[in-house]
């Protein structure tokens, strides 16, 4: 039976909380103040916690800062509970680690489908970690042992980042460097009217975030999950200290660094002079590709028009007759929410 702490000052919310998760089925911990919980995690390890914001003693963001840099304590999926709805305590909590964020006053039901689905998505990661997430986790482990950064082992924890969700916005500060585990990132880039343009789409096995952190700038674009994805972060002195100590680890970023300057520089030189059609047929060609080989392949490309008009530089409109197009002529077939590539060589070879 899965173990819940219920961290909240409030004695009326508290218990009533508590008798709803049991109900579920759940069995709960309680804890009238932050420094309480932390005592009682150490004791016995929950499953999950639930947790207000205000408090006094220790408040919410203290606790999972705790949580997050202690090992006996990471990795425990975090739930904020909170009256507090303003969107930069919301940002903060979830720039920290926190795996969902709850307002009160709150409805029965999206308090437990919040826990279910928090602890059913930790339960059932991939059971057979990827390639790419486990090279990062050697090269850490290697990194600590030569350069005795133990603080790299506190923040492995994968942090499960919903559809849509914010991720960093343009001029927030650099704190971190983040890895895909699974599911897809966009960044973006807003014009002063509000027209968005994708300069990047990382995947799994991507790094992304380290241009501001070798910079010492904030973030110039901003980073937006595309499907429901997986990211570890690593704390940007763990990373600066990685580079200095590890040469390998600096040239590979070089490499990074080269290829993201040449990329954008390719995505210049299409929106100077390409054509649209030429523009979205290479990103057709683009998105198909990094599905090859995967359980979304047979799927076919699940992009929104916006942001596939955003991530070629064009309008919407111009984006659909272009498809149709493609459709007319037998390279896509299309539906609702997917476009199939069926020509993907007919694609990238035609001159338009």
């Amino acid at each position: 039976m899965d173990l819940i702490l219920l961290i909240e000052d409030h004695q009326i919310i508290r218990e009533n909380t508590a008798q709803l998760l049991e109900l579920a089925g759940y069995t709960v911990q309680t804890a009238e103040n932050g420094e309480l919980g932390v005592e009682l995690a150490l004791e016995n390890r929950p499953d999950l916690v639930v947790c207000d914001i205000m408090m006094p003693v220790l408040d919410g963001y203290g606790v999972l800062q705790i949580f997050n840099q202690h090992p006996q304590l990471t990795g425990v999926p975090f739930i904020f509970l909170t009256a507090k709805t303003d969107q930069a305590d919301r940002r903060r909590g979830m720039a920290l680690g926190a795996d969902d964020y709850l307002s009160k006053p709150f409805e029965k039901a999206d308090l437990l489908s919040a826990v279910s689905g928090r602890l059913s998505r930790f339960q059932h990661l991939r059971p057979a970690p990827d390639h790419n997430g486990e090279q990062l986790h050697m090269l850490l482990d290697e990194a600590q042992q030569t350069g005795d950064l133990a603080s790299l082992s506190l923040d492995r924890k994968a942090h499960l980042i919903r559809r849509k969700q914010d991720i960093y916005l343009e001029g927030d500060e650099a704190i971190r460097l983040y890895f895909v585990q699974s599911g897809r990132v966009k960044t973006v880039k807003t014009t002063a009217g509000g027209k968005e343009l994708i300069v990047g789409l990382h995947g799994p096995g991507e790094f992304f975030g380290y241009l501001p952190l070798l910079q010492h700038t904030p973030h110039r674009d901003s980073a937006i999950a595309v499907d429901e994805a997986e990211l570890l972060y690593i704390p940007k002195d763990d990373f600066m200290a990685l580079l200095l100590r590890n040469p390998a680890v600096g040239q590979q970023f070089v490499q990074l660094l080269a290829g993201q300057v040449s990329g954008q520089a390719e995505l210049l030189l299409a929106l100077a002079y390409s054509s649209i059609r030429r523009r979205v047929a290479d990103t057709l060609v683009q998105l198909h590709e990094q599905q090859a080989g995967t359980e979304a392949a047979d799927a076919g490309i699940q992009f929104t028009r916006d942001d596939m008009a955003a991530m070629v530089g064009t309008a919407p409109e111009s984006l659909s007759r272009t498809l149709n197009e493609f459709k007319h002529d037998g390279l896509v077939e299309l539906t609702p929410n997917t476009i199939r590539v069926l020509e993907p060589e007919k694609l990238r070879q035609a001159h338009w």
